[in-house]
């Protein structure tokens, strides 16, 4: 289960389910990564096609990445099945 956000427009699109912060065009892809987020148990619950899933090197915590499209990524946390400080970042 997701619970918490760092990113205010991530925080409104998963809420709201709408949010000027985000580009419109993103907001499907985004929602379905946080849906799988959601109700992700362990880090390999996110492995799937097109999520390009991978830990981040130098984080401790472990932080992983999902892709959504270009440079774009959804960063997270995963502890005891939850999900916290998640993020939408150009990571690469």
């Amino acid at each position: 289960m997701i619970k918490s956000f760092r990113h205010k427009g991530l925080s409104e699109l998963w809420s709201k389910d709408s949010t000027a912060k985000i580009d419109i065009r993103l907001n499907s892809r985004i929602l379905k990564r946080l849906d799988a987020l959601d109700r992700a148990k362990v880090p390999e619950d996110m492995d799937l096609p097109g999520f390009d899933f991978h830990p981040l090197n130098g984080f401790d915590p472990i932080r992983f990445s999902i892709h959504v499209n270009g440079p774009w990524c959804i960063t997270f946390e995963l502890n005891d099945g939850d999900a916290y400080r998640v993020d939408f970042q150009q990571y690469h």
